[in-house]
């Protein structure tokens, strides 16, 4: 579901941080632990005060201090820094020269990481990774991930968990690089979590047989879902309940929207299923048959939903085509747009017609629109079959 999935996915990203302007004005030496990001102006006074075996030490290995003082220029500042030892450790693991300056330049504090820290961590994430070619392209594409040396054992108490769960390795060193604060729960409250909903999936109705499989995947598709309190998750399965969902029906929205349903507010998800009804002038039964084919009708806030509807609208698109597919809430103003016009290239008229040909991912899309390209283009006759002409 190209929607309501998609867009919480990107959320797990980290944030780069912005460049700090200069300002005439000296920060005094950061009180922090090593590996805790801390920031700083970058002055000239300051340039002064850097600890000035690090920054030789990074122009050995033709690391851009810029970079570094733009960025964290709190690290060369530091009294104690381990630039070698780190380095050494990245080499051993096969990284080369270039990719090592890459990677001290976009995670400078790396280089106050302990060896020791480093060492255990490497320990940690080779429990899920098949060899160290495969470890250190993950430190490459995520070093501020492998620099985090945190909380070490408790991280490696989740990790042997997930892997008693059933959930494969390659699942969990995507955890570790793309929703590490799953890491840093207690590993109880994680199991707490887990043993909720292996009780909420069987209340609704799922079968002990499929229950493995269900949690796996919904884990895999949304891990963050960890972060939640069973509270939370009782408080949302009884809010559906009270709307009149059937077991059958939110084991099936559960699914469709891949845990995201327990990050929703009832009152947000109140107020966009009175718009819809209001929008598609439907009854109560009308209006659960439409967010069961569209979940994302309960995941998006009216003002999402106004600004779709509004775009289809526009297009000349029905309220009728709409309720028909109304998967097509999921698409913004702007893919719509796009969509239509490639449609239209082709004498394809979307307010004539159904929107499936407009609906779907863009993969979908590319091979709806593929084949009927292909079917205009295609000839009225057989060109290889022989022609009855009278001599």
């Amino acid at each position: 579901m190209q929607g309501a999935a998609s867009t919480l996915w990107k959320l797990l990203v980290r944030s780069q941080p912005r460049r700090l302007c200069s300002f005439r004005k000296i920060q005094p030496t950061p009180q922090y632990q090593p590996c805790v990001p801390c920031f700083t102006y970058t002055t000239d006074t300051q340039s002064n005060r850097e600890n000035k075996r690090t920054v030789e030490a990074l122009y050995k290995l033709s690391v851009d201090i810029r970079k570094i003082r733009r960025l964290k220029g709190w690290v060369l500042l530091e009294d104690k820094t381990y630039i070698e030892e780190i380095a050494n450790l990245l080499q051993q693991l096969g990284a080369k020269e270039t990719a090592i300056a890459s990677i001290l330049e976009r995670c400078p504090e790396a280089i106050v990481c302990s060896p020791a820290a480093v060492d255990t961590e490497r320990k940690l994430w080779q429990l899920v990774c098949k060899n160290e070619e495969e470890l250190i392209r993950l430190i490459e594409q995520f070093p501020e991930s492998f620099f985090a040396v945190k909380d070490q054992e408790n991280r490696k108490l989740n990790v042997q968990f997930f892997q008693e769960l059933g959930l494969k390795n390659v699942i969990i060193s995507r955890f570790l690089t793309t929703a590490s604060n799953i890491f840093h729960n207690p590993v109880e409250k994680n199991k707490q979590m887990i043993k909720t909903l292996q009780e909420s999936y069987l209340s609704l109705g799922g079968s002990e047989a499929n229950m493995k499989v269900w949690l796996l995947k919904l884990l895999s598709q949304n891990p963050f879902i960890l972060l939640n309190s069973p509270a939370v998750i009782k408080e949302t399965l009884r809010f559906l309940q009270e709307q009149d969902f059937t077991d059958f029906e939110i084991l099936h929205l559960l699914s469709k929207l891949k845990g995201f349903l327990f990050q929703l507010c009832p009152k947000s998800v109140q107020n966009s299923i009175s718009f819809a009804k209001n929008a598609f002038g439907c009854t109560d039964h009308d209006l659960k048959q439409l967010v069961v084919k569209c979940p994302a009708l309960l995941y998006y806030p009216v003002p999402v939903l106004e600004e779709r509807l509004q775009g289809l609208l526009k297009e000349g698109i029905s309220i009728t085509q709409i309720r028909d597919t109304p998967m097509v809430l999921e698409l913004t103003p702007q893919i719509v747009q796009y969509r239509i016009r490639k449609l239209n290239s082709l004498g394809y008229r979307i307010k004539d017609g159904h929107l499936a040909n407009l609906n779907g991912t863009k993969k979908e899309f590319e091979a709806n629109f593929g084949k009927i390209q292909a079917k205009n283009k295609r000839p009225l006759f057989n060109p290889v079959a022989p022609l009855n002409v009278e001599e």
